[in-house]
Formats: structure tokens, sequence, C-alpha cells
């Protein structure tokens, strides 16, 4: 069996570039489409990042691109919740299971009496977002943003782009509010957590802030580059569990029987995979599968995995 690598060394690099090879030329999928901005991205925008809870990284692509974190931000504004509140009061009004039914189903809801099932649906997103000790949109704002900062080591911003074609488009998740608000699920005025949700998931990453940010969770909760701690380290389990159980929509199963890792991915093309301890993978990749997620990035996370021996599972292959 190949040994797993601890660190960046030759290996990890040639396979990111045979990774790029094989892929790149990959047409399958198309950009998300029903929001505006994000069907005007290249498509054929392709990067890769690797980075070790050490901090050395590597990276090969359109790594520099700045593109919208979209749903991948849940993970992000999970952490800075569970740290506030802790997992049991999260479970007990949010849960952790996977729903069965599309990220922005209404049946979901109202098949479990308005209960959402898990953070990384839009319903339990938005509810997370309410559970922020905030009395004002910006407070509750200023926090999300505080915390993503901490996890890439820089200071984000918003697209203002994207957030205004999402503001614009988002009549289903303002509908998804309102009726978490009638069940009694949701914590906060429902269109502000609304508007909040919508600029989280504008803020503009590269892959490279995007690997970090998954570096910090794999270190344990400290950024491997500044040192700085984002997440309490008792509080990365239960947030890895969450990518495990529901980080790609409802073809998670199918991504942990490939890769072996928890993942998140995000309409806007980005694609996150985490090593518990030692290290994250990141892609950027605009065209989705049915799902919503990468296929691009999808292929190169689980090439990676496999050629670098990475998967949790690796005991048994």
């Amino acid at each position: 069996m190949k040994q797993r690598p601890t660190t960046l060394d030759n290996r990890v690099k040639q396979a990111l570039d045979q990774a790029l090879q094989r892929f790149a030329s990959n047409q399958h999928g198309k950009n998300a489409s029903y929001i505006p901005y994000l069907a005007s991205v290249p498509s054929h925008m392709f990067g890769i990042s690797i980075m070790f809870c050490d901090g050395t990284h590597a990276e090969v692509g359109d790594t520099e691109y700045a593109f919208a974190i979209e749903s991948i931000s849940k993970v992000f504004t999970l952490a800075h919740v569970l740290d506030e509140v802790g997992p049991e009061a999260l479970r007990s009004k949010i849960g952790c299971d996977p729903t069965g039914e599309p990220f922005n189903s209404v049946i979901a809801l109202e098949l479990h009496k308005g209960r959402p099932l898990n953070p990384f649906v839009n319903a339990g997103a938005m509810a997370t977002v309410s559970l922020l000790e905030a009395n004002t949109a910006q407070a509750r704002w200023d926090q999300i943003q505080a915390t993503y900062n901490l996890f890439a080591g820089r200071e984000l911003t918003v697209n203002d782009e994207v957030y205004q074609s999402e503001a614009k488009t988002n009549q289903h998740n303002r509908g998804i509010a309102w009726l978490l608000q009638s069940y009694g699920y949701m914590y906060a005025d429902p269109m502000e957590v609304c508007a909040v949700y919508t600029r989280q998931c504008s803020v503009a990453i590269t892959c490279h802030d995007l690997v970090t940010m998954g570096a910090t969770l794999a270190n344990g909760g400290v950024n491997p580059i500044t040192g700085k701690r984002a997440v309490r380290a008792n509080n990365v389990a239960p947030i890895l569990s969450e990518m495990t159980l529901n980080g790609l929509y409802d073809t998670t199963g199918d991504w942990y029987y490939k890769v072996g890792l928890p993942g998140k991915s995000g309409v806007g093309g980005g694609i996150l995979a985490v090593v518990p301890g030692v290290c994250a993978i990141a892609a950027f990749a605009p065209p989705l599968d049915v799902a919503g997620n990468s296929v691009r990035g999808q292929l190169a996370a689980e090439y990676l995995s496999r050629t670098l021996n990475l998967s949790l599972l690796h005991e048994f292959a």
C-alpha cells in the first residue's frame, strides 16, 4: 500500500499536474443558470490546490480566479454557530441527517413539520444564520465575515455583482425563510436572515483561499499559515461529520464512495475535500452535474484521493 503523504513532495506535485492534464478537456456539465452571474463565468476555467497541515501547498491551473463561494459558505458559518451554541443545541434545532430531496426543497420541510434536517440544505443554512447572536443584520454579517477571514487568513470581500444577481432571484429562499418562521424554526427576522445568507454565498474566494480554509479544518481548527484558531478543536468533528453526510447535496453518498473524504461543493464551481490531520484539496471548475456539483472538481478530487492514498477508507483498499 502506498504511503499517504503528510507534506508537499514531488509525488504530490506530479499528481496535481496529472489531474489537471487528465480532466481539463472534460466538457460535461454546465454552469448554474438560475443565478445569472454564474452563467457568465468562463466554463473552461479549472484550478486545483492542495495544502498540508504544515502549511506546504501547491497549485495548478486557474487557482487565483475569484469565484463565488456559494454553498461552501455553509461550512464556515456552521463553524461559528457551533462555537456559539454548541453541537447539541444545533442538532436539537436543525438536525444532521440527509433529506433525500434537493438542497432547496420545500417538500423536505413540509414532510418534517418545518424542521430542517441539516445545516447544508438551504433551509438549514438559513436557520443556522438565524442562530447567530446579533441584534442587527450588520452585526450578524460582521460575525460571519470575521470567521471567514480567520479561515482564509486574509480579508475576504463580497462580489457585489454576484450578490445583486442572487438578491434579485432569491424568491424561493425567501419563501423557505417564511416557512421556517411559520413552523418555529427561524430564530431572527426571516428577511434579514435571507439577505445575510445571500450575502455569505456571494463572498469571493480563490482556490488558494478555499484550500487554506479546508486545511484549517484538517489542522484541528488552526489556520496552518497564520497560526490563528478559527474554530474550537472540539467542533471540527461535527463539521466534518456534516460534510461527510450532506456535503454534496443528494449525491453525497456517491462522492464518499469514490473519494472517501468529507467534502463540500458550491454552485459557483468550487469543491473542497478534507483529510483530517493531513491536508485539504480544493478545486474550481464552473460546469456542474445535475445535483449542483463541479464535474471536473469531483474528478480531480477522486484522482488525487486514489493516487495519493488519501481516502479515510484506505485501510480497506
